[in-house]
């Protein structure tokens, strides 16, 4: 689709106040809010077609099977305040639209307006992203449901839903220049339920995904370092390489692998395999992750097997030059598919 902002024509319907939103020349009436973070708020819209205008799915740059049936997508709109959001959200479309892959969340088209001065005199913008809907919300939501429950996913489907998440992260590492995520986590996981299928998963928002290696030689990139990853990477996903760099090491994108690793753990357990720290009198987030302290919470009745366990540790190894890399972990997860399903 290319990356181009000029000509963007996303304005809301003032006439009538009807909270319909052009993105170029398609037009999308809001339904209902669908959650919101930060400056961002996400929406369920659905296009509205006139007779003989043209509609999403007759737009070349879009695959056809992205295309809704029924008209319904998620809208979601940025709330952009300063030149460095305005960049960090034109950097996220730019990375979004270089990924084809089903494992993969797909943006279908985007604007970026200005809309007022701010006081400083500069202009400040809103973005509007739009991307097909998963109405079952993500794996962190059916996590906390299953939870509250207290039930756990089978040993096949944890498997089933984690040789996706890979799919769709071999796709991202297999660039030249390699990208990488840099924010796995379950809340970055859409599920949608198939009856008589695996549950879908797919990986969503590239907003912290960059080219993966980079070489750190001094004690200023790797602070400066630090200082991206605690902005942009989850802390209780966070490989222990952006918690504390040293001056000289090639990162790659193995970071990804331990927050694979740490995705896996939550999958059967619900949680980040280092959350307990967060919980113990004088525990540190930091030191446990640094330190790769795993503890194994009470699990389903038979518990996972410890092959699984084993797998688990594998991703976790806090030195990232012995951790596996996707391939690895590909044909590692088929295995245990074979032997488990």
């Amino acid at each position: 689709m290319g990356c181009s902002f000029s000509g963007l024509n996303s304005l809301y319907d003032a006439v009538n106040g009807s909270g319909d939103v052009w993105i170029n020349q398609n037009r999308f009436r809001v339904v209902r809010q669908l959650g919101e973070g930060g400056f961002a708020f996400v929406y369920l819209v659905k296009e509205v077609v006139a007779d003989g205008g043209g509609s999403l799915a007759s737009k070349k740059f879009i695959d056809s099977s992205h295309v809704s049936d029924d008209g319904i997508y998620a809208m979601k709109k940025v709330i952009i305040q300063s030149e460095e959001q305005l960049e960090l959200v034109k950097q996220e479309i730019s990375v979004s639209t270089l990924f084809s892959h089903p494992n993969l969340l797909p943006l279908l088209d985007h604007g970026i307006i200005p809309v007022k001065d701010t006081k400083d005199g500069t202009r400040s913008h809103e973005a509007y992203l739009l991307f097909p809907v998963h109405l079952d919300g993500t794996l962190l939501d059916l996590s906390k449901d299953m939870q509250s429950k207290k039930e756990f996913f089978s040993t096949t489907v944890v498997l089933q839903i984690f040789r996706q998440l890979c799919a769709g992260l071999k796709h991202m590492h297999s660039f030249d220049p390699s990208y990488a995520h840099n924010d796995v986590k379950p809340g970055n996981v859409l599920i949608t339920q198939r009856k008589g299928q695996p549950p879908l998963a797919i990986l969503m928002d590239f907003g912290s995904a960059r080219p993966s290696r980079k070489e750190i030689r001094s004690r200023s990139e790797a602070l400066q370092l630090q200082e991206w990853a605690s902005e942009h990477c989850s802390a209780l996903f966070r490989a222990p390489e952006l918690w504390d760099c040293p001056s000289h090491i090639d990162i790659d994108e193995r970071t990804d692998i331990w927050s694979l690793g740490c995705t896996l753990y939550a999958i059967m357990y619900g949680v980040s395999p280092f959350e307990y720290a967060l919980g113990e009198s004088g525990g540190s987030l930091q030191l446990a992750v640094m330190n790769a302290q795993l503890k194994w919470p009470s699990g389903p009745s038979p518990p996972y097997p410890e092959p699984l366990h084993q797998f688990v540790v594998w991703m976790l190894q806090p030195h990232p030059a012995v951790r596996p890399n996707i391939d690895d972990i590909i044909f590692h997860v088929d295995k245990l598919i074979l032997k488990y399903s």
